[in-house]
């Protein structure tokens, strides 16, 4: 064995023979601090402002709005799309054209508690990015001379939301009248 072939496998000599191989080596000062505080994502006061301002809204009554929706009695299909929206858009909901990415069922529950669980959960889709979703009113059989009251305030809640591009029944096959779908606007 040859002294070249010993050097070569030593790690220190090849520590040695790359530092002059490079030569001197100085470190580089930067006037950028290393140790900045990280980026505060912007808040959306707005946005904020405007779900307050839904909500306070949606406890307010609207004789006008509530009057186009007296035809909920007779137990008609729902169907509501924001002006500008086309109305291609709504007969492709009612033919179950979007995938439903969730739903929430609202039976044995009062008018109150309905009323809080749907803007809880069109709030939770919406945080979801979800486009696409189902909400099971019932068709109010139980409901005596004062009709379908879960799906008249479903009908109102889903016309007053700002994110709601529109709703209408389910086909037969996924509840029908007594189910809508609803397509929220996409966050995107």
């Amino acid at each position: 064995m040859s002294q070249d072939d010993d050097s070569a496998g030593n790690p220190d000599d090849e520590l040695q023979l790359f530092r002059d191989a490079v030569g001197p080596v100085r470190r580089i000062r930067s006037e950028r601090s290393e140790s900045r505080a990280p980026r505060v994502r912007a808040q959306p006061a707005m946005r904020k402002a405007d779900e307050a301002l839904v909500l306070q809204e949606l406890g307010e009554a609207h004789p006008e709005l509530d009057a186009t929706l007296a035809w909920l009695e007779t137990g008609e299909e729902l169907m509501w799309h924001r002006p500008g929206l086309q109305s291609r858009v709504l007969k492709r909901l009612r033919r179950g054209h979007w995938r439903i990415q969730d739903e929430m069922d609202l039976h044995q529950m009062n008018v109150e508690a309905a009323s809080r669980s749907i803007r809880i959960f069109l709030k939770a889709s919406l945080d979801r990015g979800f486009s696409c979703v189902k909400i099971i009113h019932g068709k109010g059989l139980r409901s005596g001379k004062a009709g379908p009251r879960l799906k008249a305030l479903t009908a109102r809640l889903l016309s007053r939301h700002p994110a709601v591009l529109a709703f209408a029944t389910a086909p037969r096959t996924d509840g029908g009248t007594g189910a809508v779908y609803v397509l929220l606007k996409n966050r995107a």
